[in-house]
């Protein structure tokens, strides 16, 4: 049945003819768009009803994301425009104008629907990308955005060809017109593609990895890295966004290859107070060999000693005179037994030193450098603050204290001594 038999029936209820022609045409449209919209439904019901569940009950989970992705769905769409390019010229037979319009109407539609199906693919293998080994180290959220860019723009172009009825070539000729307009508006976006690369290519930076850009106000997790731009979340909770091709342009710091090695390094440095070093007497030496740790230190530094003062043959009497141990060395030398025996840092394949700094106004520096075995945040400040504990609290069996600027209350007592 057509508009043209519906006007005509319509005509026996003593409708005009022009009334009779606009109603022939809108129950002919409506009937069509009832047929569209019921073909629509049936094709959805078939592929949920019977597509999906069939899907869920293959054992592989890659097909999962079909449904999830919602990929099968955007085919659906493309029955009404089927029935639509099918049925307008029975129905509009007599208006040619109505057809052609029509069909720039479905062309258009049909090239939107095709770009929500690529886009569907794309989104379903970039999940299953992500769901390998590999996908951790090279996201690819960066080059999907950046295809799903190039594939929208082409797609642009045949609805302007769709609706202009035009060779889609005159289009893609006059891009060479506008290619620097274009440059300047997809600009961060060109840029960010070709940072993406490189992130990806050298294996810079990937979600999960701890990164910190102070010029940026970077300082935590990587959440996102898209075509334009690299999410992180600090470690107090905010979120500072960084164009992805700073990351390129700008340095950085990443913190993933402390994670992967398993050892967080501590470095960290003792002020000694100048005034308490001194030569180990009889007294202070009979203090160390009762320090467990120390003894095989004082065994072979010891027998050192003394065959080195038997053969100058020096009086010894003075302190001055040969070689001594000093309280200050052994303190050394303790930390270096201490850090060894203890279970918490690496003791291969990482360095540990202990070392004396140049001597300063606050002191002078004894720094520790050594890895703990475990990188959580918490657990390595509990592992290097129990390590510093122990060591400030063992100063003063070698005699030695740590440095500390006079505060208020020394002044105060200073002075009352005084008066």
């Amino acid at each position: 049945m057509s508009a043209e038999n519906i006007s005509t029936w319509l005509l026996q209820f003593k409708f005009t003819f022009g009334i009779a022609e606009i109603l022939g045409l809108l129950l002919s449209a409506l009937y069509l768009a009832v047929l569209a919209w019921f073909a629509n439904y049936a094709a959805k019901r078939v592929i949920t009803s019977v597509i999906h569940p069939l899907i869920h009950k293959s054992g592989a989970k890659w097909d999962d994301e079909l449904t999830e992705q919602r990929v099968l769905i955007r085919f659906s769409h493309i029955v009404p425009a089927a029935i639509i390019h099918i049925f307008t010229p029975t129905l509009f037979e007599t208006h040619p104008q109505l057809i052609a319009i029509s069909q720039v109407v479905v062309n258009t539609y049909l090239i939107v629907i095709v770009l929500l199906i690529i886009d569907g693919l794309l989104n379903f293998c970039r999940s299953i990308w992500d769901q390998l080994p590999v996908g951790k180290r090279f996201p690819a959220k960066s080059f999907i955005q950046a295809a799903k860019l190039v594939i929208n723009l082409i797609g642009c172009i045949f609805i302007l060809s769709a609706i202009l009825d035009k060779s889609p070539l005159v289009f893609f000729s006059g891009l060479g017109a506008i290619t620097a307009i274009l440059l300047l508006i997809f600009k961060d976006a060109i840029l960010g593609l070709v940072a993406g690369f490189q992130l990806s290519v050298n294996n810079m930076v990937m979600v999960g990895d701890w990164i910190e850009m102070p010029a940026r106000g970077a300082d935590g997790d990587v959440i996102d890295v898209s075509l334009t731009t690299v999410k992180v979340q600090n470690w107090d909770k905010t979120i500072t966004t960084v164009p992805t091709y700073a990351l390129i342009s700008d340095s950085f710091k990443n913190w993933r290859g402390m994670s992967e090695s398993g050892g967080r390094r501590i470095k960290r440095s003792l002020n000694i107070d100048l005034r308490t070093i001194q030569f180990a007497d009889e007294t202070l030496l009979e203090r160390f060999k009762g320090i467990r740790i120390l003894r095989p230190y004082l065994e072979t530094k010891l027998e050192d000693i003394q065959k080195y003062n038997a053969d100058i043959a020096n009086d010894l009497s003075e302190l001055i005179n040969g070689r001594r141990l000093t309280n200050i060395g052994t303190f050394r030398a303790y930390c270096v037994a201490y850090l060894r025996n203890h279970p918490k840092i690496h003791q291969s394949g990482m360095t540990l030193i202990v070392r004396q700094l140049a001597p300063t106004q606050t002191g002078l520096p004894i720094e520790l450098y050594a890895f703990a075995n475990d990188t959580a945040w918490a657990n390595f400040e509990d592992i290097q603050g129990d390590i510093f504990d122990h060591l400030f609290s063992i100063l003063p069996e070698f005699q030695l204290s740590a440095f500390q600027a006079p505060s208020g209350a020394d002044v105060e007592k200073a002075l009352a001594r005084t008066n």
